[in-house]
């Protein structure tokens, strides 16, 4: 995939599907900006995409914090001197209840993560891609934000807002060199997937029953359609969302 040299961040990139999407990045040249709010976590991705004599720098970023987001652009952009991709992938999950039961700082806290959060990065990234004069987004949304997830409503709430923003931007930067599509992973291997299965472990069988393919996703594959989309392989792919979901949807 045409990403060589690309000056890539992705948020979120300190574990599961964000670091196996920087480790795919650096794989195929390109040099990614390893952001997380654990900023050890990002250190021991940036090591071992070294170690595999890739390029990589670590920066400490909560997305829900505009001048963290700031920060982490201006940085990004200040070493390299642009910023080809923008990741938006970090996320979390909160607690399983009915929407009567939600609590409101799980609502506060999902919302102003998963939703907020891809607001900031990107209208700090399209600044600078209008800049600059081109510019690519891949926002992580999931399979939640295209149909019914009960006893979700935050993360639901969340996860329908980043599709409707990745399309409503992507017509409005269509004529200025700038893609913005999605991707929405079904239930995949991932410390959220872990969290709900330790909360409830009957969810295991429940959940592979509905997924055609019998398995859950892995975060690779996932990876692998976020390259993809920011590659130079897809320039006529705007304002679409991929759903990687071993055939639940259907």
């Amino acid at each position: 995939m045409e990403v060589k040299n690309k000056i890539v961040i992705v948020t979120g990139a300190g574990s599961g599907i964000g670091k196996a999407t920087a480790l795919h990045f650096a794989k195929h040249g390109a040099t990614v900006v390893v952001s997380d709010i654990n900023l050890q976590s990002a250190e021991k991705v940036v090591q071992e995409i070294v170690t595999n004599n890739g390029k990589a720098l670590p920066i400490k970023a909560n997305v829900a914090v505009f001048d963290e987001v700031e920060n982490l652009i201006h940085k990004t952009v200040t070493e390299y001197g642009q910023l080809d991709v923008l990741v938006n992938n970090a996320g979390i999950g909160p607690h399983l209840l009915r929407t009567h039961e939600s609590l409101i700082k799980d609502w506060n806290a999902v919302i102003a993560v998963n939703q907020t959060g891809v607001f900031y990065g990107m209208k700090l990234a399209l600044q600078q891609f209008l800049e600059q004069g081109f510019g690519n987004i891949v926002n992580i949304a999931s399979l939640a934000g295209l149909k019914a997830s009960p006893n979700n409503i935050s993360y639901s709430a969340s996860k329908f807002a980043v599709v409707g923003m990745t399309k409503s931007a992507a017509m409005e930067y269509a004529t200025k060199n700038i893609r913005i599509n999605a991707v929405c992973p079904g239930y995949t291997e991932s410390a959220l997937l872990t969290q709900l299965i330790n909360a409830k472990p009957e969810m295991d069988n429940i959940l592979k029953s509905v997924i055609p393919m019998k398995r859950y996703g892995k975060a690779e594959e996932i990876a692998d359609a976020v390259v993809w989309l920011a590659s130079d392989n897809t320039k006529f792919i705007t304002g679409q969302t991929i759903t990687l979901d071993g055939g639940t949807s259907l």
